[in-house]
């Protein structure tokens, strides 16, 4: 029973992000290495891997039951990645966070403050170092921010602005209009809300969104509904295409 316990504690998380859209120059830096290369579709993501997005770029990222958007010029890190948390840093940038369902603790940390969501919804985080000012913009949902001024809640609406070096002074304001950002982001939920495929993979199955573009679904009478590929070779296999990678802690992977 020990022995079993043992190889229990050490399974890996079974949650895992994926860098699923880039548009524009998007470099990535996988944990524990030095060296920042051009970011890949469909990476796999997790604990200390970073994505920094440059100047009139943009990328997406999803992990099981949210999605992030991150625009230009932001650096972007998964601190932490697992079942129960899910903690990203934003050093820099502009990042919206789409939670649609919230069964673990959710953090976004910035330089001046931790942003903590309580419940599922749309988010804007805008954070400069050089001035020492981050704004948190919640279009629906609540959380709560934490700095030194304390911990205040921020309702649907409002937007909070926390300067000074490390979050000494808070400011409540109505939230601003949507700009180009947030309009791109919308565009992103739309596409997934008219999703077919939502109606048949649960969310928490990695680029079940992808689907659709790529084929269609079915009624096959032995099965129910079922998905199938579209221009593809007569004799396209699952897996037959791409490449594979190591990626710590899951060994291999398919790309």
């Amino acid at each position: 029973m020990a022995a079993t316990g043992l190889v229990a504690a050490q399974d890996p998380p079974t949650r895992i992000g994926r860098l699923n859209y880039v548009s524009g120059s998007v470099s990535f830096q996988p944990g524990g290495v030095n060296d920042w290369v051009p970011a890949t579709i469909n990476r796999p993501l997790t604990a200390g891997d970073q994505v920094y997005v440059d100047a009139g770029a943009r990328a997406e990222i999803h992990v099981p039951g949210a999605a992030f958007r991150l625009g230009s010029q932001t650096a972007f890190e998964f601190m932490n990645l697992d079942d129960s948390n899910t903690q990203v840093r934003l050093s820099e940038g502009s990042l919206d966070v789409r939670v649609r369902r919230l069964n673990q603790n959710f953090e976004v940390d910035t330089p001046t403050l931790a942003y903590t969501i309580t419940r599922p919804g749309a988010y804007r985080i805008d954070t400069n170092p050089d001035t020492n000012e981050t704004y948190v913009t919640v279009r629906s949902g609540e959380g709560r921010v934490t700095g030194n001024a304390g911990t205040f809640a921020v309702h649907v609406g409002e937007q909070a602005a926390v300067t000074g070096q490390n979050g000494v002074q808070l400011n409540m304001y109505r939230a601003p209009d949507y700009d180009d950002f947030d309009n791109w982001v919308q565009s992103r939920d739309r596409r997934e809300d008219r999703a077919p495929s939502a109606r048949y993979v649960s969310s928490d199955m990695v680029g079940y969104e992808d689907l659709d573009q790529y084929g269609s679904w079915r009624s096959v009478p032995e099965y129910g509904r079922c998905w199938a590929p579209r221009n593809v070779s007569s004799d396209w296999a699952p897996y037959h295409d791409g490449h594979w990678a190591w990626v710590d802690p899951w060994m291999e992977l398919g790309g």
